[in-house]
C-alpha cells in the first residue's frame, strides 16, 4: 500500500485536475507557436505525460513522502540536487496559481465581459488567489475529494463533447496541413517552445506526489491510472487542438484563436459554431466548467506547494522560519502567504505567455532531475522493494536500467535546454530565481553548520515552536532478524511518536528501519543473495513496519543495503540521511533493560558492547541508544550479525516472537 488516510478518489482528483484543467489556458499559447502543427504537439506531449507517470509512481511507491521529484533526487543524488528539483518545482506552482487564477477571469467574461479586462480583472483574479490561500491555510479536506472528482469528470465528459461535435462542424483536412511550412510556419524554435509549454499538465504528477504518503492504492490501481491518464491526455489534447486548427485555420503565419481568445482559446471554438444555440450553450457551459475547473487547479497547485515547502523546511533546505506550521492546521501557513502574494505581483502583468514560458523552465527542470534520479536509485537501492516499477527495464553495469526514464530524461534535457535558448524570459527569469535559490540554500547551511549535500531533518514541533514529547525526527534502526527488533522499533516509537489530533493534516516523525546484507570480501558487494536471506529480510522490515506505526504520527520507512561491514554501513547510512539518533542493538548481553544513550568514545559500555557497536558509538555524528533484553530474556550472540541467531522457542517448538515494552530508555545528552 501507498501509505493510509485519502484512498484513490485523491489520486484521481489530483492528477486529473491537472489534466482537465491544463488544456484552458496552454491550448492558445501552443496554437500562437505550433500554429498547425499544434495537434502534433500536443501528441508529443501526451507521450511525454505516459513517460513522467511511469517514473513518478515508481518514484512515489519507493519514497512517500510529501514531494515528488525532491524526494526522488534526495535518495537518489544528494541534498543539493534535491533542493535544485523542489525550488524549480516550487516556481512552477506560484506560476500554476497564477496562471489559473487569471485564466479563470477570462472565461468568467462570459457572463459580463469587464471581468476579462482591465482592473475588475485584476481584482477578480487577486481574490481567487486569496481564496485559494485561505483554503490551503485551513488544510485539506478529504470531503472535497469526491466533489472534486465529480467535477473533473463532468468537465472531460464536455471536452470530449466539444471534440466530436467540433470534428464533424469544422474539420477539413487541406485547412490544416495546406498552411503547414516546417521550419517557416512555425519556426522550429516556436514549436520547441509550444512542446515545453505542453509540459504544464506534469504539475498534476508533482502534486499526487506529494501526497502519495496518505493514499492507499493498489498496483493494479497505478497501472490503471497511468494507462487512463496517459489516453485522457492524449485524446482530450490531441481533439480539442486538431478542433482549434480547423475551426480557426492558419492564415498568413497567424490564426484568430491566438489573436482574439488567446486567455481563453476553448471560448473561441464554442464562438465558432455556425448553429447560435449550440455555440451559446457551448459558451456558457464552457464558462462555468472552466471556471471551477481552473480554480479547483489553483487549489491543487496551492496543496503541492504546502507539501513541497514542508518537505523543505523539514530537511533544512529553506529557513526553518518560512516554513512556520500554523498553530492548529499544521499547515505551512508562511510560504503559503508569501506564494499567493508572489502568484498576485505575477498576475499583474497580464502577460500569460510570458508566464507560461517561466513554468516551462522548471517543469522541464524538475522533470529531467526525476528520470535521473530513478535511474539512479535503480543502481543505490537495488534491493528496496518496489511497489510498482517503470516498465522496460533491461540489465546494464550489474542493475536494471529503465528505458523509459532513460528516453524521458533525454527528452526532457534537451526540450529545457531549447526553452533557454528560444525564450528570453524563462532564460533570465528561470536562471534569477535558481541563482536566487542557491546562494540562500548554501548561506543558510553554511550559518547553521550543516553539509550542503547530506540530509538534515527537523522535528515538526519545530516548525510549530513547540515543545512536546517529540524529540527526534528520524531515527535509524538497523534490524537484526530477531526478537530484539521489536524492543528497538518500540524504542524509536516513544522516542518519536506525538500526539495527533485525526482531523489535523500533519506528519509526524520518521523511523528508518535498514537490513543489512554483510557481503564476505571474497564475493563481489552486488553478489547474488540466497532466497532465503531475502525473504528474511523483508519479513524483518515488514514486522519494523507494523509495530513502528502503532505509534501516533510516526511512518516507517524500509531499506535495504550491502556492505563489508556492518558498522560502517550504519554510520554511513545514518550520516546520508540525516538521521537525529540510531536505535542500536548491544551484540552481548546487558543488564539495562530498554536501552541506554551512548555519546563520546569509549567508557564503562566497553564492558558489554561488541565492535560493531564500538564503531557507531564512536563514528556517528549523532546520539547512539543501545537496546537489550537483559541475558535472562535472549541469548543474543552477534545481534549486527543474526545470520543463524536462534529464537525462543516454546514447548511446542514454535519460535515466539518477544515484544520487550520496557520503559523509556535512560537518555544523557552527549557532549557536545
Amino acid at each position: 500500500m501507498l501509505g493510509k488516510g485519502l484512498g484513490q478518489p485523491a489520486l484521481f482528483a489530483i492528477v486529473y485536475t491537472a489534466v482537465a484543467s491544463s488544456i484552458y489556458f496552454s491550448l492558445g499559447v501552443v496554437a500562437d507557436h505550433a500554429l498547425g502543427l499544434t495537434p502534433l504537439v500536443f501528441l508529443v506531449a501526451a507521450l511525454f505525460f505516459a513517460l513522467a507517470a511511469m517514473t513518478y509512481v515508481e518514484g512515489a511507491s519507493l519514497h512517500p513522502e510529501r514531494a515528488g521529484s525532491t524526494v526522488f533526487a534526495r535518495y537518489g543524488f544528494n541534498e543539493l540536487i534535491s533542493f535544485i528539483a523542489g525550488w524549480a518545482i516550487l516556481l512552477d506552482y506560484v506560476i500554476l496559481i497564477a496562471v489559473t487564477a487569471f485564466s479563470a477571469t477570462n472565461y468568467l467574461a462570459a457572463f459580463w465581459g469587464d471581468l476579462g479586462h482591465g482592473s475588475t480583472e485584476i481584482i477578480l483574479a487577486l481574490g481567487i488567489v486569496a481564496y485559494v490561500a485561505l483554503r490551503n491555510i485551513r488544510g485539506f479536506s478529504t470531503t472535497r475529494v469526491n466533489r472534486i472528482s465529480a467535477l473533473v469528470i463532468a468537465d472531460i465528459g464536455l471536452q470530449l463533447a466539444l471534440i466530436v461535435i467540433g470534428l464533424a462542424a469544422f474539420f477539413n483536412y487541406d485547412n490544416l496541413v495546406n498552411p503547414i511550412h516546417l521550419g517557416t510556419t512555425p519556426k522550429w524554435s516556436d514549436v520547441i517552445f509550444a512542446l515545453g509549454v505542453a509540459t504544464v499538465v506534469f504539475t498534476g504528477l508533482e502534486s499526487a506526489a506529494g501526497v502519495s504518503a496518505e493514499v492507499t492504492a493498489s498496483r493494479a490501481s497505478l497501472k490503471r491510472l497511468i494507462g487512463s491518464a496517459t489516453v485522457v491526455v492524449m485524446v482530450v489534447y490531441v481533439g480539442i487542438g486538431l478542433v482549434a486548427m480547423t475551426a480557426f485555420p492558419v492564415t498568413d503565419g497567424t490564426t484568430a484563436l491566438s489573436d482574439r481568445y488567446l486567455e481563453a482559446p476553448v471560448l473561441g471554438i464554442a464562438d465558432a459554431f455556425d448553429t447560435d444555440w449550440l455555440a451559446t450553450v457551448f459558451k456558457y457551459t464552457i464558462s462555468v466548467a472552466a471556471t471551477a475547473t481552473l480554480i479547483a487547479a489553483s487549489n491543487s497547485a496551492m496543496l503541492g506547494l504546502s507539501r513541497l515547502a514542508y518537505s523543505l523546511s523539514r530537511n533544512r533546505q529553506i529557513p526553518s522560519a518560512l516554513g512556520r506550521l500554523h498553530p492548529t492546521r499544521s499547515t505551512p501557513f508562511v510560504l503559503i502567504i508569501i506564494a499567493a502574494v508572489i502568484a498576485g505581483a505575477l498576475i499583474v502583468p497580464e502577460d500569460l505567455d510570458f508566464l507560461v514560458g517561466i513554468y516551462a523552465f522548471g517543469a522541464l527542470l524538475g522533470l529531467t532531475i526525476a528520470h535521473l534520479s530513478i535511474i539512479s536509485l535503480r543502481y543505490r537501492e537495488p534491493d528496496r522493494e518496489r511497489f510498482y516499477s517503470v516498465p522496460l527495464s533491461v540489465p546494464f553495469r550489474g542493475g536494471s536500467l529503465p528505458l523509459p526514464a532513460v528516453v524521458g530524461a533525454i527528452l526532457s534535457a534537451a526540450a529545457w535546454v531549447s526553452v533557454v535558448i528560444t525564450h528570453s524570459g524563462a532564460r533570465y527569469v528561470g536562471f534569477g530565481w535558481m541563482a536566487f535559490g542557491l546562494v540562500t540554500y548554501v548561506v543558510y547551511r553554511r550559518t547553521q553548520g550543516k553539509s550542503i549535500l547530506k540530509r538534515v531533518t527537523v522535528p515538526e514541533a519545530a516548525l510549530k515552536l513547540e515543545r512536546d514529547e517529540l524529540e527526534y525526527g528520524s531515527i535509524l534502526v538497523p534490524l537484526t532478524g530477531t526478537p530484539l527488533d521489536d524492543d528497538m522499533i518500540q524504542t524509536a516509537g516513544r522516542l518519536a511518536g506525538e500526539e495527533i489530533d485525526p482531523g489535523l493534516d500533519r506528519q509526524g516523525s520518521t523511523i528508518e528501519a535498514l537490513w543489512i546484507f554483510e557481503v564476505p570480501m571474497a564475493l563481489p558487494i552486488d553478489a547474488r543473495l540466497p532466497d532465503a536471506q531475502l525473504e528474511r529480510a523483508r519479513a524483518a522490515l515488514r514486522r519494523a513496519k507494523a509495530v513502528g506505526e502503532e505509534y501516533e504520527g510516526v511512518e516507517v520507512a524500509t531499506a535495504t543495503v550491502r556492505a563489508r561491514r556492518a558498522g560502517t554501513a550504519i554510520v554511513d547510512e545514518a550520516r546520508r540521511r540525516g538521521v537525529q539518533a540510531i536505535v542500536l542493538a548491544a551484540e552481548e548481553p546487558s543488564r539495562i533493560r530498554g536501552g541506554a544513550l551512548l555519546g563520546g568514545r569509549g567508557g564503562p559500555m566497553d564492558n558489554f558492547v561488541g565492535d560493531a557497536t564500538k564503531y557507531v558509538v564512536s563514528k556517528a555524528g549523532c546520539e547512539v541508544i543501545l537496546t537489550a533484553p537483559p541475558s535472562s530474556d535472549v541469548p543474543v550472540t552477534s545481534a549486527l550479525d543474526p545470520e543463524e541467531h536462534p529464537t525462543r522457542a516454546g514447548d511446542d517448538g514454535r519460535a515466539h516472537d518477544q515484544s520487550i515494552s520496557a520503559a523509556p530508555p535512560l537518555r544523557e545528552r552527549p557532549p557536545r
